[in-house]
């Protein structure tokens, strides 16, 4: 494993930023440093669409629209009920999902203690927190106990399906640490009549241009430490996913769909992938 959870979320202020600019968040989930950071990255930013290369807010914005439009499908059928997005960071999925299916749906922000409370305190600025939509502190490399998914996990309606998020996780794991998390999220889905994950990443890329070597490098540097892209292809992410215990796997492709439409011709959608897996709970019989 190549860092631990306390290296995770850096990039939650500039993402929750890069929201707001967007018309997709509320301005409580914007902080000064994600400002900041926004500033300080936007003349490498500017260079690599200069060069015809991505840009981190164009993949930001890809993979947001697209986790979104995946999990309003679910809903909509029926398929889950209750949400967990770990690393929740200041996303504002949470409450805009909560906004608008209210008490039909449970939804649960997991971070480290420090990003969780401050999650909390800057949805309570919005109001009240409804009683389905909560924010609870999770590490999302502990198997067992006190802050695990597994323990999270008994606190939800057994009856109803669950969707798990991870978005912007995965890039700072290498391919053994991924798969661990992906066994981990499995096998808790598993526990659930119908479970769905969704997630970001980012497929490896065996000769990338000068502009995908500037966005990489700028990249590392942002996260104060390595970035992981993960398998050589979309097949590869499919056969990890069922390999870790999902019943099947797809994935989207930022360049191809409909939810990253506005946005197709930013260098950025096409670099970002988000897989889906399903799992169904073993029959009883």
């Amino acid at each position: 494993m190549s860092r631990g959870s306390d290296a995770v979320s850096p990039t939650a202020h500039y993402t929750g930023h890069t929201w707001v600019r967007n018309g997709l968040s509320h301005p409580e989930l914007a902080t000064r440093e994600g400002r900041v950071m926004y500033e300080a990255l936007r003349p490498t930013m500017a260079l690599s669409r200069a060069l015809g290369g991505p840009t981190l807010e164009g993949l930001l914005l890809a993979r947001h629209r697209i986790i979104d439009s995946r999990l309003d499908d679910l809903i909509e059928a029926g398929t889950v009920s209750q949400v967990v997005e770990i690393a929740c960071g200041m996303s504002p999925r949470g409450w805009r999902f909560a906004e608008r299916y209210g008490d039909r749906l449970t939804y649960v922000e997991a971070d480290l203690p420090a990003m969780a409370r401050r999650k909390r305190e800057a949805l309570e600025r919005i109001g009240p927190l409804g009683e389905h939509h909560r924010v609870a502190e999770l590490d999302a490399l502990r198997d067992l106990g006190e802050g695990s998914l597994a323990a999270l996990a008994e606190t939800l309606d057994p009856e109803e399906g669950l969707a798990i998020i991870t978005e912007g996780l995965l890039t700072y794991f290498d391919d053994d640490a991924v798969a661990d998390m992906w066994k981990r999220f499995a096998a808790t889905l598993h526990r659930f009549p119908a479970g769905a994950y969704l997630a970001d990443l980012r497929l490896a890329v065996a000769d990338p241009s000068p502009s995908e070597r500037i966005f990489n490098a700028a990249l590392s540097t942002f996260v104060r430490g390595q970035v992981h892209p993960h398998f050589a292809d979309e097949a590869a992410a499919e056969e990890a996913l069922v390999a870790a215990g999902f019943d099947a796997a797809t994935v989207h492709s930022g360049a191809s769909h409909p939810a990253a439409a506005e946005i197709r011709d930013e260098a950025g959608a096409a670099v970002i992938r988000v897989v889906e897996g399903s799992c169904l709970r073993p029959s009883s019989a």
